[in-house]
């Protein structure tokens, strides 16, 4: 099978965009790019799954047992969704006969049906759109835009690295060594094999846009794959998974290279999978500790963990922009972003802006009010802070709510009109002194920390401390003098950290874009792997090569 030009511009497109990283993307995030009708269509389809099993996964049989377990965070109730259960050695038994025959299916073939199942998953869009948001708590927009075109993005951006590096190297070649009266004449070749069944582990928070990545890095190097969702945001990615078994029946190819294991949060078969010797690679994304474990298996793996994001205030040409950027980043899904930022560092002595020096309290207080003019406006609050997608993570904000009840900005229950049983905690906003160590862990969800320091530097070193320690995704820093900006550079980088440096308007620490931004560096506690670097693709298939004299 080869390449179609519509494809084949696109994939040229997508290589020049992971060389120059430039913005590209092929799927339009407006979601009037997708037709008049399509929303209205997805509001019936979703009312119509609800309650109901999902039956477009194959192997299904008549005595499939099923389960669902997933409550909306916006309605609070069960959304009804059942899924078809296979045990363990039924996943194995069918990933490994598929593994046999995609691992020997062409690569131009393989990216080929790869990115026609992006066009189909496109079609999808808003479909995994109300699935994301009736499991996750996500906004209607940060669904659609999240979990459909910056998804595909990423999957694309992983097929792109596939080929550019399986495509590398010539696979064949008549070598020659002159040798004085002869010459010496060997033929190579050299085969890309694949690794072996592969494991992708989902979140509760990004059920699609965190799993795609690994998924279609595994499926376009020749692995098989087995998805195992988080049990409580299964729809999402079942919709993806369903797209991509119907593309591969289409076209002849076994159904099971991508397969969906479903469990319960009572019975979980994660580390059953994750531990079977037919299991060679596994990619994760979730709470530190398992993350640990999954590294402890010793085998192939790429983790994205937890890490606690920091701000570092210095000086800047707007405090009122600054401020408010700082406080749509960290309500945005009320902070349940890997990226989200949670300590804000200030100098007692104030920042410094093109008015002169403003005090440390006056800054306090330009952050404050942009969190309650975010929150407490009737449509831009709800459609920014979402729903709280875990009970868990609900109950951590009152905890915390009642250790500071001093708090700068209380946490509030605000009315979403078109869900009224949301369960939303807008962000519970603590001033601290950096002798408090409260600051000093992950506190996932809504929970922003201010932490008075004795100047930038300390702020500096503060934020250095914890990043290697604990790990971190992004660093937020505001300045406006080039020597404080070359060392937070410097002293960040150093543990591999990236930092963005004064965002404000439009640009938001929390986003990544494919094909520019690298998704975690792979080098800090916060996880071992980089969406999508050259080593994401390559350490899931192993060159060998042949050699032959006649």
């Amino acid at each position: 099978m080869h390449l179609s030009e519509k494809n084949k511009k696109v994939l040229e497109q997508a290589l020049e965009s992971l060389k120059n990283r430039n913005y590209f993307s092929p799927f339009p995030e407006n979601p009037k790019a997708y037709g008049e009708d399509a929303d209205g269509l997805a509001k019936n389809w979703i009312s119509q799954i609800m309650n109901n099993n999902y039956v477009a996964l194959d192997g299904i049989t008549a005595s499939t047992p099923y389960i669902g377990e997933e409550v909306s965070p916006f309605l609070q109730v069960g959304i009804g969704v059942r899924y078809p259960v296979f045990s363990t050695n039924e996943l194995i038994e069918r990933g490994n006969a598929a593994q046999q025959t995609w691992s020997k299916v062409a690569i131009e073939t393989r990216v080929e049906l790869l990115m026609n199942s992006l066009d189909r998953i496109s079609n999808r869009f808003f479909d995994i759109a109300y699935a994301t948001m009736h499991t996750t708590g996500q906004s209607y927009m940060m669904s659609f835009q999240a979990s459909g075109p910056h998804a595909n993005d990423r999957a694309l951006e992983a097929i792109a690295m596939g080929y550019q590096e399986l495509t590398r190297y010539n696979t064949s070649v008549n070598w020659v060594k002159p040798m004085g009266k002869f010459d010496l004449t060997i033929e190579k070749n050299f085969n890309a094999i694949p690794l072996g069944l592969s494991l992708v582990i989902g979140c509760s928070t990004f059920p699609v846009w965190n799993t795609l990545p690994g998924l279609f890095a595994s499926l376009v190097t020749g692995n098989a794959v087995i998805v195992k969702p988080h049990a409580k945001a299964v729809l999402p990615i079942a919709i993806v998974i369903s797209e991509l078994q119907t593309i591969l029946k289409e076209n002849n190819f076994d159904a099971n290279t991508v397969q969906m294991a479903v469990d319960s949060i009572a019975v979980l078969i994660t580390k059953e999978l994750a531990e079977h010797t037919a299991i060679k690679q596994i990619d994760y994304t979730g709470n530190s500790a398992f993350g640990n474990y999954i590294e402890s298996l010793n085998k192939v793996c790429f983790t994205e963990k937890a890490g606690v994001n920091s701000i570092i205030l210095d000086s800047v040409k707007d405090l009122k922009a600054v401020a408010g950027n700082i406080a749509f980043s960290a309500s945005l899904y009320s902070g349940q972003m890997c990226t989200a930022p949670q300590n804000i560092f200030i100098p007692a002595t104030g920042i410094t802006t093109p008015e002169g020096t403003v005090s440390y309290e006056q800054v306090v207080s330009a952050i404050k009010d942009a969190f309650n003019g975010l929150v407490q406006h009737p449509k831009a609050g709800p459609g920014t802070i979402g729903a709280i997608q875990a009970d868990t993570t609900y109950k951590r904000v009152q905890e915390f709510a009642a250790q500071f009840p001093q708090a700068l900005v209380a946490s509030q229950h605000i009315t979403n009109e078109e869900f009224k049983d949301a369960r939303i905690a807008s962000p519970l906003v603590v001033e601290l002194t950096a002798d408090n160590l409260a600051f000093n862990e992950e506190c996932f969800g809504p929970i922003v920390f201010i932490i008075q320091t004795q100047n930038t530097a300390a702020s500096l070193q503060l934020a250095y401390n914890l990043a290697k320690e604990k790990g971190a995704l992004t660093c937020g820093a505001y300045t406006t003098d080039a020597q404080t900006m070359s060392q937070i550079t410097e002293q960040m980088n150093s543990i591999f950290i990236p930092v963005s440096f004064n965002f404000n308007g439009a640009g938001f620490i929390n986003s990544h874009a494919a094909f520019s931004d690298f998704h975690l560096t792979g080098g800090n506690k916060a996880g071992n792997a980089s969406f999508t670097n050259a080593e994401f693709v390559n350490k899931r298939y192993v060159w060998v090569g042949n050699r032959y004299m006649n």
